[in-house]
């Protein structure tokens, strides 16, 4: 046993993790975990940007009475969308917004303001 520690000791390496960037100048592996995170908070849209978009594709829908849309809307008890309506109105905000929206939250989104939360919150919408 004192020997598998003295041999551990001798091997051990001092481990500190550095990527290369572009220059070839090593960067600590912190100061990429905070660049990376500021990228990602500074890429996120406005939640009234994303909300004006958002009305804007469903009163573009040709099923919608553009008068019943607002920002509280359900698809189905409001705009009286049926299931497929909604995944087409679905499908419009993937094209307005740039990303796809994986089946199981797309699933979840029956309003506007879930639409809104969604989008607002994904780092790839556009």
């Amino acid at each position: 046993m004192a020997a598998r520690g003295a041999l551990l000791r001798y091997l051990r390496v001092n481990v500190n993790p550095t990527i290369q960037n572009r220059r070839e100048r090593a960067l600590p592996f912190t100061a990429i975990l905070r660049r990376f995170s500021e990228e990602v908070r500074g890429s996120f849209l406005d939640k009234s940007e994303v909300t004006d978009r958002v009305l804007s594709v469903v009163k573009n829908f040709q099923k919608v009475d553009p008068s019943k849309v607002s920002p509280k809307s359900h698809f189905q008890n409001d705009l009286g969308l049926d299931s497929l309506d909604t995944v087409e109105v679905v499908m419009a905000l993937e094209e307005e917004f740039g990303f796809e929206i994986p089946d199981t939250d797309a699933d979840k989104i029956h309003s506007i303001n879930l639409a809104v939360d969604f989008i607002a919150s994904h780092p790839q919408a556009k």
